[in-house]
């Protein structure tokens, strides 16, 4: 399985199961992602846990998921971006674009930390 969606609460969480995530698969994920984001998810995390290497083609269906979630009032997060792909987001200036965490786990809390500016946990 190329992708793999679990929940959380309110946030979705979309898995890139795949070492290599470029042009070939960049039409697949972006069919899931706009999926979620027509059924109403506002908070998407997309771990990149496993993807040790995206192309300039998926990093395009990133950002357009990020636009259309952001225009529907949600958002998207990053997690566990390896090194190869840190450069291509500092290359082409979108990790400015997205907000970038360590672990999966990081993402979710984030989001619900968001709920509550007061916690200081």
């Amino acid at each position: 399985m190329k992708f793999s969606k679990e929940l959380y609460n309110d946030v979705v969480v979309e898995s890139i199961n795949l070492k290599r995530a470029t042009y070939r698969e960049a039409g697949d994920f972006k069919a899931a992602l706009e999926k979620e984001i027509d059924r109403g998810w506002k908070k998407i995390i997309v771990d990149l846990d496993k993807c040790e290497f995206m192309d300039s083609t998926f990093l395009g269906t990133l950002i357009n998921g990020l636009k259309k979630l952001s225009e529907k009032g949600g958002k998207l997060k990053l997690s566990s971006v390896h090194s190869d792909s840190k450069i291509l987001l500092e290359i082409t200036g979108t990790e400015k674009l997205f907000e970038i965490f360590k672990t999966k786990k990081d993402a979710i809390e984030s989001f619900e930390k968001s709920l509550n500016p007061l916690s200081n946990e």
